[in-house]
């Protein structure tokens, strides 16, 4: 009997049961596309597709031994393997799928740029988008962004690896390294159990590996600020950052000079970490930590964009306010699609903006004022402002979910227990409750609002279309279109023709005036882009005129009937 206690005594631990199943989860999450990419490695890249046969046997035994090893330690070895795996699969696909978007030759024109000595912002380079994939970005004046619209890190992250190809190559490649380093990273910094987690939310899915493909610098500002989220309330805790302390605030300073997306994420962050210190510390002192942070992040900042700011200061700043600036057209998966793809168009689309912004502000508001509620959200809060912004892409918040996972797993509710929330006295009296729900109300009121107004606006311009030329039995060569502006303003549309969700290139107008007078109504004909425009050949496919305005912003839309082209159908 006593030896059979001695036994138990000595017996390894056995891992916990939710530890085996996210260890299986992030293995099964590894199959995701990898069918598609052994199919596509097989055709001529045969050693590729060895590995890849590799990686499948691998993902096997890993799920069998995920759910009978009998110690902790055997398990965590595992969830080596399953990262390492990833890191595999993840590499391979690069290597079948490295040309990236428009995104990726940009960057790479950029750093080709800065390495022979060149400005690098406000230079179109509009022969960079002739490239086969390489998307446009249509603007609201009738015109494409050509430029280079970031933040200048992943341009300098790019110039080593300017040897590996041409196109966009050498900045997916280093995007992709970058996130392989931030998949590491993150799995070292969590507590072993959650490792798996890692695995699976930055390369086990599939999505965030995509946009390293394309050469996204939101990539690179992703993997700077996984250090910086681990753990983000204990930064300053003491009154102290120390050297550890001092590398996160230089990497959120490094991922602001990455890419912009990490700008909105910061004033949560610095608000959160001021009210944990604050009800640790006072006021004087937390003050004291968050200006030695605010100062090491805007330091580093500073650093990496001097040469820029030196060299081209005013080309620099419209280069990185580009994104906020440059007047984009709707595109995303967020409230626009109403004005999109259900009310034909709006003659208010600034109110997009506004109500972005006002929420941003909001919820930053809101955030201070229940910082105890709501501090482990900080890293999901700022892209619910997204959702109601003109550009409102999924990749805004799908980029960012390792984040989302890292507080999650580090940042319990518990680390605000004694946060500094601002309650004025207005606020704390006996009728505090009604006075807090009237704050909330009174701050999110003008998003709604604006949200509101950009919604239910409708298109200025009533299209109908007289005549249609063809080039070819399936394909157009131009159209002639009657417009009624009924709006109170002279309009300046551009217009084109879509299909399904996308944009396509603006269509040039060859008769008709260009600007059309309030209350008025005008006849233009409009030539297809390169002179032909393919026809969709399935009946199914929604054709779309559309006819975008810069001042007021507006858009107007058109369905268009497959028989007023001539179709059957």
């Amino acid at each position: 009997m006593s030896a059979v206690r001695v036994w138990r005594a000595e017996a390894p631990e056995a891992p916990a049961q939710w530890h085996r199943v996210l260890t299986l989860l992030a293995d099964v999450s590894l199959f995701i596309g990898t069918r598609s990419v052994w199919t596509q490695a097989a055709t001529h890249r045969l050693v590729l597709a060895g590995v890849i046969s590799v990686c499948y046997a691998s993902i096997l035994v890993t799920g069998v031994l995920a759910l009978t090893v009998r110690r902790t330690r055997s398990l965590a070895r595992l969830d080596l393997v399953v990262l390492v795996t990833a890191i595999a699969l993840t590499l391979c696909t690069w290597a079948l799928n490295h040309a990236g978007g428009d995104e990726a030759v940009l960057t790479t024109q950029a750093a080709r740029e800065m390495v022979a000595g060149h400005h690098v912002y406000a230079h179109p380079w509009p022969w960079l988008f002739r490239i086969k994939g390489v998307a446009l970005t249509a603007l609201t004046t009738g015109g494409y962004d050509f430029t280079y619209g970031y933040p200048p890190l992943t341009a300098l992250l790019t110039a080593p690896f300017l040897g590996l190809g041409h196109n966009g190559t050498p900045a997916t490649a280093a995007v992709t390294v970058v996130l392989i380093a931030g998949a590491v990273l993150l799995w070292r910094l969590l507590p072993v159990p959650w490792r798996p987690a890692a695995t699976m939310v930055c390369l086990g899915f599939g999505f965030v590996p995509m946009y390293a493909r394309q050469g996204y610098p939101a990539i690179v500002g992703l993997v700077l600020l996984v250090p910086v989220v681990v753990h983000w309330p204990r930064l300053g805790a003491r009154g102290r950052l120390g050297a550890a302390g001092v590398a996160r605030a230089a990497c959120l300073g490094a991922a602001c000079a990455a890419q912009q997306l990490p700008w909105f994420l910061t004033p949560f962050l610095l608000a959160g970490i001021y009210a944990v210190r604050r009800g640790e510390l006072g006021g004087r002192e937390a003050a004291r930590v968050l200006l030695r942070i605010t100062g090491v992040a805007a330091l580093t900042w500073l650093l990496i964009n001097t040469y820029f700011i030196v060299s081209e200061p005013g080309p620099w700043l419209e280069g990185i306010a580009l994104p906020l600036t440059q007047g984009a057209v709707l595109h995303g998966q967020g409230l626009v699609d109403i004005s999109l793809y259900f009310t034909h168009g709006s003659d208010r689309l600034d109110w997009y903006g506004h109500a972005s912004m006002l929420l941003a502000a909001a919820l930053l508001a809101l955030f201070v004022l229940f910082v105890r509620r709501l501090g482990p959200a900080a890293t999901v809060l700022p892209w619910c402002a997204f959702y109601l912004a003109t550009r409102s892409q999924d990749g805004y918040y799908l980029m960012m979910t390792p984040l989302w996972l890292a507080a999650a797993i580090t940042v319990p509710l518990s680390e605000f227990t004694h946060a500094w929330q601002p309650r004025p006295r207005w606020m704390a009296g006996p009728r505090r409750r009604p006075a807090l729900v009237a704050a909330v109300v009174l701050l999110v009121t003008p998003a709604l609002v604006s949200a509101g107004l950009a919604a239910t606006g409708g298109p200025p311009l009533r299209m109908d279309i007289t005549a249609a030329r063809r080039a070819s039995a399936h394909s157009l060569s131009a159209l002639t279109v009657r417009v009624t502006n009924t709006g109170g303003d002279a309009l300046t549309p551009h217009y084109m023709l879509t299909t399904g969700q996308g944009m396509n290139r603006y269509w040039s107008l060859v008769r008709g005036p260009a600007t059309i007078p309030a209350h008025s109504t005008a006849t233009v004909e409009l030539r297809a882009p390169s002179g032909r425009y393919p026809l969709p050949l399935k009946t199914y496919t929604h054709l779309r005129l559309r006819a975008f305005t810069a001042a007021p912003q507006t858009l107007s839309t058109r369905d268009v009937r497959r028989a007023e082209l001539g179709l059957k159908g």
